[in-house]
């Protein structure tokens, strides 16, 4: 049987992940020296283990509601309030839902939003996955310039919005970059979006992986609560933002695939039926594990990436252009025009070096940038410097 003619065009138009080809490649090392790939290198803190071996030995194996577990959603909902002040579970308030990651959540949120011929717009540098997750639903994803401070701006995104267009996708700290705007630039972003009738997703997986430079006061009241800006911590916010968070990156659970979406009840509901017909459910004993997440202080690992963030910063400077990561755990650094070469070119030096880095044409239009991930320990990132400041001097 051919099988090649059964194969629909939507899979053809997507290629496999170039993270995934580095790690293949790093296979073959004897002793690579990874800071390729955005796994945390932390423990799960103890409460958060012991909540979800619990509840499997306490029999929550099966299905959940498709909305998620309700305490955790009243967990979800209580942080909610505290943190921007939004009211959601009541009966006027925008609405949330548990999913499968934020991944999960960004896949139903395309779904929900996105007609064959209809366009977003995402930022350029990007998430391997966004124009992926366009081309799926038979969209445009459409690359809004940021370089070289990869900011998505409201005066950069203003000339791409036109009457196909259905919504802008922040992500801020973002990945491959760690950039965090500030708030006149976040107040900036959703007025635009509001004066044009487009919906902001605000795409915040590292939110609480964000460095003391980058924090600011949270706007629901609570001013010991340092948190990073976000156009969702804006007064009206959640009737305008689509809130996108999760608990893998940042409690280090990132195989346990958990995460969560809040914003206008429409569309959660519009999310919230796609996924009775796709994910069904996240996985129900680890959304109970989740739970205790809200009580768990993680300051001491966002410090000690705080110190990996300063020495690389430190290190590449010396020979590179970098923009110094203001949260996430990513440093995306120029390949010094005078090598006259390309990033994938420069990262196939590295692995010769038995260095594991990314192109940035993983995560680009353009191919002149490298993805460096310091969530490694201290003496792997050491060497790893070490070697890839070598090549660039």
């Amino acid at each position: 049987m051919d099988h090649a003619r059964l194969i629909s065009a939507r899979a053809r138009a997507i290629d496999a992940s170039g993270i995934r080809r580095i790690l293949e490649l790093g296979h073959s090392l004897p002793d690579p020296i990874n800071l390729s790939i955005g796994q945390p290198d932390f423990a799960v803190p103890e409460p958060i283990r012991a909540a979800g071996a619990r509840a499997i030995e306490e029999g929550r194996n099966g299905y959940t509601l498709t909305q998620g577990d309700p305490d955790l959603i009243a967990a979800i909902n209580g942080w909610l309030t505290k943190d921007l002040g939004w009211s959601c579970g009541t009966a006027d308030g925008p609405g949330s839902f548990v999913t499968s990651g934020t991944s999960g959540a960004l896949t139903l949120a395309f779904m929900a939003l996105l007609d064959p011929g209809s366009e977003c717009i995402i930022p350029d540098p990007y998430f391997v996955s966004y124009p992926h997750l366009a081309t799926m639903c038979g969209a445009t994803a459409v690359a809004c310039d940021t370089y070289p401070d990869f900011r998505m701006t409201a005066e950069r995104v203003e000339p791409l919005i036109n009457d196909k267009t259905r919504f802008v996708l922040l992500n801020a700290p973002s990945n491959p970059c760690g950039v965090v705007l500030s708030t006149p630039e976040c107040h900036d972003l959703l007025d635009l979006c509001r004066s044009k009738g487009v919906l902001l997703i605000s795409d915040e997986i590292y939110d609480e992986f964000c460095y003391p430079e980058a924090l600011t006061d949270a706007a629901a009241g609570d001013a010991s609560l340092a948190r990073p800006p976000s156009p969702a911590r804006l007064a009206g916010a959640d009737d305008a933002v689509l809130l996108i968070r999760g608990f893998g990156k940042s409690y280090g659970v990132t195989g346990w695939r958990l995460g969560y979406a809040a914003g206008p009840r429409e569309v959660i509901g519009q999310m919230s039926k796609l996924q009775q017909y796709t994910f069904v459910c996240a996985p129900a004993p680890l959304q109970r594990g989740v739970i205790a997440c809200f009580d768990v202080d993680m300051s001491g690992p966002v410090d000690e990436y705080r110190r990996r963030r300063d020495l690389v910063v430190e290190r590449l400077s010396a020979v590179t252009k970098v923009a110094a990561p203001g949260g996430a755990f990513y440093a995306f650094f120029e390949v010094p025009p005078k090598m006259g070469i390309t990033a994938t070119q420069f990262v196939e030096r590295a692995i010769e070096k038995s260095v594991l880095v990314i192109p940035g044409g993983v995560f680009s239009e353009r191919d002149t940038h490298v993805r460096l991930s310091f969530a490694a320990p201290m003496t792997t990132l050491e060497r790893g410097l070490d070697a890839l400041v070598d090549l660039m001097s």
